[in-house]
């Protein structure tokens, strides 16, 4: 038989008392025990960052830690970034922008894009892609990805930044043009 842990864990400000077998990883326990299946099962290995979430303000992989070593951090999953009725700006410029396809990669990348914007509100494209490094993504070739950053970034600074028409409507290229 396992042996069980019990611990309560802090979890998006709330405090939930677990019991896992030892052995799990943060991620298991998040969906498994709490319910919490926002955050994603993905390579297991840590090279996706699908399963990212924040640990006390930073991003971890969730697969590569273990639940135990949990007691007293703060956890925070993408379920935790709504403001009560209304979506964390990265959340609705996601949206807006469609700068998810099927989405299964979005948990991951908007809790790395969080830690980033509270470290940093105004990253360059650079700064933007650095931070996403470890998040992939085989869907979308990331350029809406990296602009709903940016926007959310300009709304949370109070700027009123909208990007380019052609983010959301693509390339209007005429109609002089015949391939």
């Amino acid at each position: 038989m396992d042996d069980l842990t019990t611990l309560k864990l802090r979890i998006n400000g709330e405090d939930r008392p677990v019991v896992f077998p030892t052995h799990h990883t943060l991620l298991e326990v998040l969906r498994e025990e709490c319910a919490l299946t926002g955050t994603k099962h993905g390579c297991e290995l840590g090279e996706c960052g699908t399963c990212t979430v924040l640990v006390d303000g930073r991003p971890v992989l969730s697969c590569l830690v273990l639940a135990a070593e949990m007691h007293g951090k703060s956890i925070e999953t993408v379920e935790g970034m709504q403001l009560g009725n209304e979506l964390h700006p990265l959340q609705a410029a996601f949206a807006d922008l469609g700068a998810a396809q099927c989405g299964y990669c979005t948990p991951g990348i908007l809790m790395a894009a969080k830690a980033l914007l509270a470290e940093n509100p105004a990253p360059s494209r650079d700064e933007i892609s650095e931070a996403l490094a470890g998040n992939l993504c085989r869907c979308t070739g990331y350029h809406k990805i990296l602009e709903g950053v940016e926007w959310a970034a300009a709304r949370m600074r109070g700027e009123d930044w909208t990007p380019p028409n052609e983010a959301f409507y693509g390339n209007d290229y005429g109609n002089d043009h015949h391939g």
